[in-house]
């Protein structure tokens, strides 16, 4: 008797083992005791690059890490011999130099981590990795990053609340590194000045009033928000449009508005009008020099404090403007003298992103952070249990579908697994305190969406 055969369903594809070693290239800002310590409990050898070795052991001694962690010079062919199949390569190189060291971990049979952007060419080498089970993660660090997983988080929540039925959705989502105490000019530089400016040079797009928007100059579109009872100042960056597919809104909502972007002190506009004219200006050679003077005038001591500020919100009514839900998440931490909150903000949710890739929890190909409700919330509930939580806030209409329960989401406050990672099958691993505080400056033009 002839049977027909039974369909069956394509197994996902699974990632190739990881071995392991991480190799963390780079040793900026953004290179945290809080992440670096994670992995160095976590993975089974850590390596840390620079661009000798000397350099990057002093690096190790400024995070308390010194034995836990090798030390190596990125001296030619060096680290291309020393990376093995299975392998994770962590960059926090400049965003220029992600592809090349891509095309090094893929032709070593290694995975791939950062925290920038995904560009063309990261995505096309994610793409060519898949098919050997090669990870690349990407945007796993605070702006990108953190700022993802809060809006996965907040839309799944609506979509709870309100249901099927046709609504209008506003999202807004503000971040800034800024000196914790605002000095007259309202910003202090740790990161390269002529990034910050340069990103000021760069058209903004973004969704208001149902429409979408080009503000040709950034600065111009800066509105006051008001978050705790105290003032600041934002402006749209980049390009926001393709955001609202990655986190998931339904095709029933309409966009009334849509905005990711920068977040300042009050007062930030008015101090950086000589700024803006020198941008405007388009000179590049002025704008450089600008840059040169600023670093100057306004550089981050060691007595200084950061502060970073992340605000995610999202407000869903009826098509005649009803109220139906709104929820918010608001993200303040101020720095110490053992790690800076940027550091901490940054190198924590990609130290965790390297966790998933050791434990074989992400698939092949590209992932940007967290590309699921289910994994942004595994992702935040870590991310708690390290001290690391935004505040909720939460409300719906009277009677609503699915309408939230008052308490306000878990995943956001949730307890950390036993492991101490977060995420199943980690190694806890409480941090030595740092023996100092080492500062250094990214290579020019890196600066972080929100900094």
């Amino acid at each position: 008797m002839n049977r027909e055969p039974r369909s069956r369903t394509p197994e996902a594809p699974r990632p190739a083992p990881a071995s392991g070693v991480v190799h963390w290239v780079g040793t900026g800002l953004s290179t945290g005791r809080s992440g670096l310590g994670l992995l160095c409990g976590r993975a089974r050898r850590v390596v840390l690059w620079d661009r000798t070795a000397d350099r990057a052991a002093r690096r190790l001694a400024a995070l308390g890490l010194t034995g836990r962690a090798g030390a190596r010079g990125l001296e030619p062919g060096a680290l291309a011999a020393a990376v093995g199949p299975g392998d994770v390569v962590v960059s926090m190189l400049p965003a220029a130099e992600h592809p090349a060291l891509l095309d090094l971990a893929a032709g070593r049979g290694a995975h791939f981590a950062c925290t920038s952007y995904t560009s063309p060419e990261l995505d096309r080498g994610a793409a060519a990795g898949a098919g050997q089970g090669l990870v690349v993660l990407t945007e796993a660090g605070l702006d990108p990053g953190i700022d993802h997983l809060l809006a996965h988080e907040l839309v799944e929540r609506a979509r709870r609340a309100v249901g099927d039925r046709a609504a209008t959705a506003v999202f807004t989502s503000y971040c800034g590194g800024l000196p914790a105490v605002p000095n007259a000019f309202r910003y202090r530089f740790s990161w390269a000045p002529y990034g910050v400016l340069a990103a000021l040079g760069t058209p903004a797009h973004y969704a208001e009033d149902g429409a979408w928007r080009t503000a040709r100059h950034p600065w111009l579109a800066t509105r006051t928000l008001t978050l705790a009872g105290e003032d600041f100042e934002v402006y749209p960056n980049r390009d926001s449009e393709p955001f609202a597919a990655q986190y998931g809104f339904p095709d029933h909502w309409r966009l009334g508005g849509f905005v990711r972007g920068t977040l300042r002190n009050a007062g930030w506009r008015a101090a950086w009008s000589e700024v803006f004219a020198t941008v405007r200006a388009g000179d590049e050679g002025r704008t450089r020099a600008l840059a040169k003077q600023l670093a100057e005038r306004y550089p981050t001591t060691e007595a200084d404090r950061d502060r970073v500020v992340l605000h995610v919100a999202l407000d869903v009514t009826d098509p005649d403007g009803t109220p139906r839900w709104r929820g918010s998440r608001l993200l303040d931490l101020t720095g110490t003298a053992a790690e800076s909150a940027m550091a901490r903000c940054v190198s924590l949710p990609l130290a965790l992103g390297v966790v998933r890739v050791l434990d074989g929890a992400l698939r092949p190909g590209l992932n940007r952070a967290a590309e699921t409700p289910a994994e942004a919330a595994a992702w935040l509930a870590a991310l708690a249990g390290h001290g690391l939580a935004a505040a909720a806030e939460e409300s719906a209409a009277p009677g609503g579908p699915g309408s939230p329960d008052p308490g306000g989401p878990r995943a956001a406050t949730g307890a950390p697994d036993a492991s101490g990672t977060g995420f199943p099958g980690g190694t806890a691993d409480p941090l030595r305190p740092a023996s100092r505080t080492e500062r250094g400056a990214p290579p020019e033009g890196e600066v972080p969406h929100g900094a």
